[in-house]
């Protein structure tokens, strides 16, 4: 019998959790992105997204202030990780592991020129390049092809 009020008990709070997550963002977003029906599946996709989206939050903390220096290289695609159209005249750049939207400010170490620019792609995938920069944040420091660059997160 304590078995089964137990059960019940359980049965209740798994009820009360899906009726949160049925009409919360989380819930909306995950079954529409990944086209679900189900609700347990939905809310498992809410969790792994929520769960994923505090790691990213971490990284940004973790490099907030300095992101540090390496190479910065230019390029170009027809469209970006977070699902926009690349466009080459946007002051816009790829990193590993910064949120989308975070802007960063880049300065070029031989002529002292700095640009802000948006993440709103990942990469680069190159070993020693530490950010992709757009044709136009490339042009606005100095940078036609590589350049020794610093990273600072935030304006």
């Amino acid at each position: 019998m304590r078995t089964a009020a137990r059960k019940y008990a359980h049965s209740i709070h798994v009820a009360a959790v899906h009726r949160h997550y049925r009409w919360s963002a989380g819930y909306r977003v995950a079954a529409a992105h990944h086209g679900l029906h189900s609700r347990h599946d939905a809310v498992r996709i809410a969790h792994r997204e929520h769960r994923h989206a505090t790691h990213i939050a971490a990284a940004a903390r973790h490099h907030r202030g300095g992101a540090g220096s390496g190479i910065a290289s230019v390029y170009s695609g027809a469209r970006t990780a977070n699902g926009e159209h690349m466009n080459p005249h946007a002051l816009t750049a790829a990193h590993r592991s910064l949120p989308f939207g975070t802007h960063v400010t880049v300065t070029n170490n031989h002529t002292g020129r700095s640009v802000v620019v948006r993440i709103n792609d990942r990469g680069p995938f190159v070993k020693g390049r530490v950010i992709d920069l757009s044709p136009a944040a490339a042009h606005a420091i100095g940078v036609s092809g590589l350049a020794p660059v610093s990273l600072s997160v935030g304006r």
